[in-house]
């Protein structure tokens, strides 16, 4: 019988030294960024702070004023537009948060032997921290909430492009919020390819931001599906799908501009209708660019409003490019715009690529302009190349 055998325990692991401690801190706290790449960050919301409040104030009248004259009531109105946007719970605790900070540190002398020195910096930090933490709850649940509702419009939109004889497409967003009021899609209405069906191309931009624009966009792609599976004529399914969205659009103040097109793949034919959207591109095959300008009202205008139909016949080779004006309109860190004539230049040197790498192309062109910047709209793209 063996004895039993024993194991010698080997030295503990060292344990962090306070270096390291500081380093996996700063780790945790940045998830592992460079520097460079937070200051573009911190850069980014506060331009976009600094819209989102400026918003509130009377630019006009303050230009009025001598220069010397303004700083003050750019502060202040800057702090009532702060101030309006919290509960007014929130803001009498902000006020109280800010009158113990300024009495703090005031003394004051009764003869030779009173004193009263005031102070209640520890206090007001905590009512700062208090609020903080209220806001940053808030924003939390309302980011969960949005994330969920992203995740439902991104049922709504075509995850997988389309199988098409002789042809193959490819599309792209980048919303401005969680939830965007851009709408993209490719699909068989009736039949598929194989069965001589014609592809419905859609490219649409519901006016409005966020959710109110992602809830109209939900509305509009149920209402397209449904009359598309008619199989009606284009125009027609443009007057119906003007009628749905002439009910939901507040007397016109929520309208959506779109182009749909119908292509067929056994003639390379695109029929379209444009309602006040953004004119699409055709660059051919040998470099040429052609802009696709039939248009009318946005849906939602005008119930009565008529639709023309135009057509375009592609090439092997053609490449037809859709988009909203959340491209052309996009800016970099110095406030300039992208612009139409820089896209069309754009699209002019486009390489000979397939779709999905010629979507790539566009937007790392567009990404590569816009930088670290945040956008204040929606960025929608999708190619069709015919083969």
């Amino acid at each position: 019988m063996s004895a039993p055998s024993s194991t010698t325990p080997g030295p503990p692991p060292p344990r962090p030294t306070a270096i390291e401690h500081v380093q996996n801190f700063w780790r945790r706290v940045s998830e592992g960024r460079a520097v460079e790449d937070l200051w573009s960050q911190f850069a980014a919301d506060a331009r976009s702070s600094y819209g989102f409040y400026g918003k509130d104030v009377d630019w006009d009248e303050i230009r009025k004023l001598p220069r010397w004259k303004q700083p003050w009531p750019v502060i202040k109105q800057f702090f009532w537009a702060l101030l309006s946007k919290l509960t007014p719970a929130r803001r009498v605790l902000l006020l109280v948060a800010l009158a113990l900070l300024l009495v703090s540190g005031v003394k004051f002398h009764y003869g030779n032997q009173i004193a009263l020195d005031f102070n209640f910096e520890f206090v007001s930090a905590l009512l700062f921290l208090l609020l903080l933490s209220l806001e940053l709850a808030d924003k939390v649940i309302m980011k969960r909430d949005l994330e969920i509702a992203r995740e439902i419009q991104s049922w709504l939109v075509p995850s997988e492009p389309p199988a098409i004889p002789g042809a193959e497409v490819a599309f792209w967003t980048r919303p401005q919020n969680s939830v965007a009021g851009d709408y993209y899609d490719a699909f068989f209405p009736t039949a598929d390819a194989a069965s001589g069906g014609k592809l419905l191309l859609v490219m649409a931009d519901v006016a409005g931001k966020s959710v109110p624009a992602a809830l109209l966009m939900a509305t509009l792609q149920a209402s397209l599906h449904t009359l598309a599976s008619e199989g009606l004529p284009l125009t027609q399914l443009a007057e119906r799908l003007n009628h749905y969205a002439c009910a939901h659009s507040l007397e016109g103040r929520r309208f959506t501009t779109g182009v749909i097109g119908e292509y067929d793949p056994s003639t390379r034919r695109l029929v379209y209708v444009n309602a006040g959207h953004n004119s699409p591109v055709v660059r051919r095959a040998n470099g040429g660019i052609e802009r696709l300008e039939s248009g009318g009202l946005p849906f939602g205008i005008l119930r009565e409003a008529a639709f023309v139909a135009a057509s375009v016949d592609l090439q092997a080779g053609d490449t037809l490019v859709l988009f909203t004006d959340g491209v052309v309109e996009a800016f970099n860190s110095a406030g300039e715009e992208f612009t139409d004539a820089r896209w069309l230049h754009l699209v002019r040197d486009l390489p000979n690529l397939p779709a999905q790498a010629s979507l790539q192309y566009l937007m790392q062109q567009v990404g590569q302009f816009v930088g670290a910047t945040r956008q204040s709209d929606d960025i929608t793209c999708l190619v069709l190349r015919c083969k």
